[in-house]
């Protein structure tokens, strides 16, 4: 006499244990994936919002002191050069009060920041006088050539006296480095960079 009708009720009992065993081991799984890919992403973004550059401790135009702070709480253009400047610097800041501008108007609102690389001869007041020409604006940014160099090289910004006959001039980074609102670095704009081109990153820039 078989005994397969009874028999067969238990096989089926413990495949089914069997099959919801492994179904649970499936979402745990897929649980522990989802979340290991959403740690990732989550600690990617942490090292994308890290602040750029150095701490440093400096002082503007009104030889006020100024620190990274100023680079953080919104959208920053930031640019290295010189008073003493022909072209490149002034060329710049130009585009940059006019970029400024622009955004204001649609309500949207850009830092720009101008950081000496002749710290001997940009001192506070001269900064003031050269920044303002460019428009209400823009932050010079100076201190002692110990504190300014400290901080090019925290930054990573090339900066050389070269000399000119009884004179000297200063070779720099030429590039406008574009920097979020916790500080992090976004991107750049190259030295006669197309307009609108630049524009469209400063707009994109004011949204993080």
């Amino acid at each position: 006499m078989s005994n397969e009708p009874t028999n067969t009720p238990r096989r089926r009992r413990a495949s089914l244990r069997i099959a919801l065993w492994v179904l649970v081991a499936l979402v745990a799984a897929l649980l522990v994936l989802v979340w290991a890919v959403g740690l990732r992403q989550f600690r990617t973004a942490e090292d994308v919002a890290e602040p750029y550059g150095v701490p440093f401790q400096l002082v503007d135009q009104d030889n006020a002191p100024v620190t990274e702070s100023i680079l953080r709480g919104g959208a920053t253009a930031l640019f290295f050069g010189f008073t003493h400047c022909p072209d490149v610097c002034p060329t710049t800041l130009y585009e940059l009060a006019g970029f400024q501008k622009q955004l204001a108007d649609e309500g949207k609102s850009l830092n720009v920041v101008f950081v000496t690389v002749d710290p001997a001869r940009d001192t506070p007041d001269v900064l003031k006088t050269y920044v303002a020409a460019f428009g209400p604006g823009i932050t010079g940014v100076t201190g002692t050539p110990e504190a300014v160099n400290q901080m090019l090289d925290g930054f990573g910004v090339h900066h050389e006296r070269v000399q000119t006959g009884d004179g000297y001039t200063m070779d720099h980074t030429a590039s406008v480095i574009l920097l979020g609102s916790a500080g992090q670095f976004v991107g750049t704009i190259a030295y006669q960079e197309n307009s609108d081109t630049a524009l469209e990153k400063l707009d994109r820039l004011t949204t993080l």
